[in-house]
C-alpha cells in the first residue's frame, strides 16, 4: 500500500533526480529549506549513471581553452574524493604516447598546466614513463615504448546520486521516485504542481521550480513557461563498452584517436575493463538511449590500435549509452562542445531556475551556486552563513574519520576497511569488500544485528542476500532488478542470464508479503 502523502508544500520543487538534481536538494535542505525532489523514473537512471565514472579536471578541455572550466573541476576533485573515499578512488592515467597525433611537447605542456591550475593536496603530479619497463606497458603494442602519467579519480556515479539523495532526506527533503511533474501552474508567488505515477498524484504547492531535468530540460521548461527559453541545448551521446579485462594493473589509459577525440580504458569490477566514450549528436528519444553499432567498432578499433589483446564487437559484454544536456556553443562537433554549466534564473512571477549542462565533476559548487540564487529568489539571504556547507561535509558513509572530508578518508580506505573486515570476520572477504566500498560507515546500519550468513536471509543470487535487498528498498529508492544490479551495484555485469527475471519475482513476491 502506497502511504506517500497526497499533498506537500515546500520552498523549492527540483524535478529531476540525476546528480544535478540531488546535489541541489542535498544543499538546500541543509540550509534549512523545505525540499520536494521527483524523478519520473529511478534515481541516476538516464544520463548519471552513463559517465566514464571518472572526478577529473578535463584534460582534454585544456586544448580548448576551456581553462575556467577545467580550473573549476580540479578545485573540486578532491574535495569530491575526500567527502566519499568509500565510493571515490584515486586513479592514475597513463597516456601512451602516438607520434602521429599531439606532440609530445604539447602534452607537457598541458600536464604542467593541470598539475597547476588548481591546488592540489593529495595527488600525484604528472610524470613521464618508459613503456619499455613500467608494468602499464606490457598490455600496449610494441611501438608504444614512451608515455605521460597523471592523476585524477574515479566515481561509482550512480551511487553518487543516490548519496546525494540520501544526505538530502536525511536533513528534511522529501524525494519521490517513479513520480513525473505535469506541466506545473505558475503564479506570482508560487507553483503548483501533480506528480503522477505508479497509480499516484500528488500535488506540491513550492515557492521556486528548480528544473534539473537534464536531457529533458528545454522541454519541461517549455511546458512550464510556453516558451522555448533562452539556452538551447545541444544533446550528445555518449556510449560505453565493457570487454574481458585487457590489463593487470590498476592504472587507467587515456588513448588519442586519430580524429582528434580522447577515449579512457578503465579496469573495472574486477574482471572487465571499461572503454569509452563516443560524442555524437543525438536526435532520438530520449528514453530509449543506446550505443550503435558504428559506436561499438569505433571503440573496438581504438582498442586495437593500442592494446595487443584484440577484441571484436562480438567481445562486448555489455555496453551503456547517456546523452549529456550541453550548453550549445557553436561547437564545430560535439567532441568540442563545452562541458560547462549554465543557471538559468527566471523571475517572471515565481522563481524558476533552469539548470544546463555540467558534469559530475562540478555538481557540488553547480549546487552551491544554485542554492545561493534560491536563497535570494525566496528572501532568504540571511541563511548565508549556511552557504558552502557541503565543502566541508562527508556524503553519507564517507565519514571514515568523523564527519568532515578528511585526506586520511582516501589515503588510508584500506585501514579502515581492514579494521572492519575484522568486525565481521564472518562474512566472506570479497563480500566484505564490496560492502565497505557501497556503503562505507553505512555498513554497519546494513549488518546491525546480524552475526552470521544465515542471518542475511536468503541468497537470491549469488553475493546477493535479502538484507542487502531490504536495504536497498527501504533506504535508497531500488524498486526492482535494474536499480539494484545495474545502477545501486553492477552486481548484474557478474550474473548468470535469467538473474534479474528471478530477481524481480523475488521482489515483487517480498512486496506483496508486505501488503499483506
Amino acid at each position: 500500500m502506497d502511504d506517500t502523502p497526497k499533498r506537500y508544500e515546500c520552498d523549492v520543487l527540483i524535478v529531476g533526480g540525476g546528480i544535478n538534481g540531488a546535489a541541489i536538494a542535498r544543499d538546500a535542505a541543509g540550509r534549512g529549506l523545505r525540499v520536494v525532489l521527483c524523478e519520473k523514473d529511478d534515481l541516476a537512471q538516464h544520463t548519471s549513471s552513463a559517465s566514464s565514472k571518472l572526478i577529473h579536471g578535463g584534460l582534454r578541455y585544456l586544448e580548448q581553452r576551456q581553462f575556467g572550466l577545467v580550473r573549476k573541476a580540479l578545485a573540486e576533485r578532491e574535495t569530491l574524493l575526500s567527502s566519499a573515499p568509500h565510493i571515490m578512488r584515486p586513479l592514475r592515467f597513463v597516456m601512451p604516447h602516438d607520434a602521429g597525433a599531439r606532440p609530445a611537447w604539447m602534452i607537457r605542456a598541458g600536464l604542467f598546466l593541470y598539475d597547476r591550475l588548481a591546488r592540489r593536496e593529495f595527488l600525484p603530479g604528472s610524470q613521464g614513463v618508459d613503456l619499455r619497463t613500467h608494468p602499464a606497458g606490457a598490455s600496449l603494442q610494441p611501438q608504444y615504448t614512451r608515455g605521460f602519467m597523471y592523476s585524477d579519480g574515479w566515481v561509482d556515479d550512480a551511487r553518487l546520486v543516490v548519496l546525494n539523495a540520501l544526505d538530502a532526506r536525511e536533513r528534511g527533503a522529501v524525494i519521490l521516485t517513479h513520480a513525473r511533474c505535469n506541466p506545473p501552474q505558475r503564479h506570482p508567488d508560487g507553483w503548483n504542481a501533480t506528480l503522477e505515477g505508479e497509480g499516484r498524484h500528488v500535488h506540491v504547492t513550492a515557492r521556486c521550480l528548480v528544473n534539473a531535468a537534464g536531457p529533458w530540460a528545454a522541454r519541461f521548461l517549455h511546458g512550464a513557461t510556453n516558451a522555448a527559453g533562452g539556452q538551447a541545448l545541444r544533446l550528445i551521446k555518449g556510449s560505453h563498452i565493457v570487454v574481458p579485462r585487457l590489463f593487470e594493473h590498476a592504472h587507467a589509459y587515456i588513448f588519442q584517436h586519430p580524429d582528434g577525440r580522447i577515449v579512457f580504458a578503465l579496469p573495472y569490477e574486477g574482471a572487465f575493463t571499461l572503454v569509452g566514450t563516443t560524442d555524437v549528436d543525438f536526435r532520438g528519444e530520449l528514453d530509449k538511449v543506446a550505443i550503435s553499432a558504428e559506436e561499438t567498432v569505433y571503440l573496438c578499433q581504438l582498442v586495437n590500435r593500442y592494446f595487443t589483446r584484440q577484441v571484436t564487437p562480438a567481445d562486448v559484454l555489455w555496453s551503456y549509452a547517456g546523452v549529456r544536456p550541453l550548453v550549445e556553443d557553436a561547437a564545430a562537433s560535439a567532441a568540442t562542445a563545452t562541458r560547462d554549466f549554465r543557471l538559468e534564473p527566471d523571475l517572471a512571477g515565481a522563481p524558476l531556475l533552469s539548470v544546463f549542462g555540467g558534469k559530475i565533476t562540478t555538481s557540488r559548487k553547480l549546487a552551491e551556486q544554485a542554492v545561493d540564487w534560491i536563497g535570494q529568489a525566496l528572501g532568504r539571504a540571511g541563511h548565508s552563513h549556511c552557504a558552502g556547507w557541503t565543502e566541508q561535509a562527508c556524503l553519507p558513509g564517507g565519514d571514515l574519520y568523523g564527519p568532515r572530508p578528511d585526506k586520511r578518508g582516501v589515503l588510508e580506505f584500506g585501514a579502515w576497511s581492514a579494521r572492519q573486515a575484522g568486525r565481521y570476520a564472518w562474512l566472506p572477504a570479497p563480500l566484505f569488500e564490496r560492502y565497505a566500498r557501497a556503503y562505507g560507515t553505512r555498513i554497519h546500519l546494513l549488518l546491525a544485528r546480524r552475526e552470521s550468513l544465515a542471518d542475511m536471509g536468503p541468497e537470491v543470487l549469488p553475493g546477493l542476500y535479502a538484507a542487502e535487498i531490504d536495504y536497498l528498498m527501504q533506504h535508497e529508492w531500488a524498486r526492482s532488478s535494474a536499480d539494484i544490479l545495474w545502477r545501486r551495484s553492477k552486481l548484474g555485469l557478474h550474473m548468470a542470464p535469467g538473474s534479474a527475471v528471478r530477481l524481480d519475482e523475488w521482489i515483487a513476491a517480498r512486496q506483496g508479503a508486505v501488503a499483506i
